[in-house]
């Protein structure tokens, strides 16, 4: 396959803790120096949450602001996607940072289980998102932890509410939510192919799931997340020392399947982001 992969870095999350997982970057400027390893590594995406000093999560917007001040500077052409996942906060605030136009932001279109809660996105925080997102020109990534939930991207896209040609992420191995199987996976992709022709879609697996997902999307044709965020592990006994490291694993199997990895210019070319 001649197709470019697009290798996203989930650098830090809302979970892992420095004190359980020393390579995971907390503070701004540990982001930023761990998202140039990972941009220089092959990384052409940065997933980016933001934390407190204490490490909860937070949405702040201006810790947001001076995270993609470091990253436009020290990691030039990235694309920057900003998380506007459940854990950083509740209702609107999970879209305050929205008015700094990031190149994308995540978006979860329904609900679902999560280990020990429902990850709540009801219809209309989901459209109030979405028409944010088309209001600041930001590019939004679906993040499917459902079947259901390519069905709802779908239908939004066909209100005008989600600009054509979507962006689909395949969530799968969190516990209590959508397994990493393989029949599964690739229904998915039959389905997505099926509802939107047009789409581009991307793997992550969670835990050791990671490198699952990596390979079946590489070897699939698609695009792939890895990162610290997702998974701290290179194997059941040996922590990642970076998220360089799981993006050094990712490009390796791109190797392995003849796939080129995307450049930042190729990546926002596939995305159909402004390039910089």
């Amino acid at each position: 396959m001649s197709n470019p992969c697009i290798i996203c870095v989930a650098i830090t999350g809302s979970l892992p803790r420095k004190e359980n997982y020393p390579a995971v970057p907390i503070t701004l400027e540990e982001q930023i120096e761990s998202t140039q390893a990972a941009f220089e590594a092959g990384a052409t995406i940065a997933h980016c949450h933001v934390r407190n000093d204490d490490q909860s999560p937070t949405s702040d917007p201006e810790k947001f602001a001076r995270l993609m001040e470091g990253l436009r500077k020290h990691c030039p052409g990235m694309i920057v996607q900003l998380s506007t996942g459940g854990r950083s906060g509740a209702g609107q605030e999970r879209g305050g940072m929205l008015p700094l136009r990031p190149d994308m932001a995540s978006l979860s279109v329904g609900s679902n289980n999560f280990p020990n809660r429902v990850y709540e996105n009801p219809p209309q925080l989901v459209e109030w998102l979405a028409d944010e997102m088309l209001k600041y020109a930001i590019k939004p990534e679906i993040e499917a932890f459902d079947l259901s939930h390519l069905h709802q991207a779908v239908n939004l896209s066909k209100q005008g509410k989600l600009k054509a040609p979507l962006y689909v992420q395949f969530v799968m191995g969190v516990k209590n939510a959508m397994p990493a199987d393989k029949p599964t996976f690739d229904f998915y992709i039959e389905t997505l192919k099926r509802l939107a022709p047009d789409a581009q879609w991307c793997g992550a697996g969670i835990g050791p799931n990671q490198l699952l997902l990596n390979e079946w999307s590489i070897a699939a044709g698609g695009h792939t997340r890895t990162g610290l965020e997702d998974n701290v592990r290179l194997d059941r006994d040996t922590l990642a020392p970076s998220n360089a490291a799981l993006v050094e694993r990712a490009v390796a199997l791109c190797e392995k399947y003849e796939r080129p990895v995307a450049t930042w210019q190729q990546a926002r070319e596939i995305l159909g982001l402004a390039s910089i």
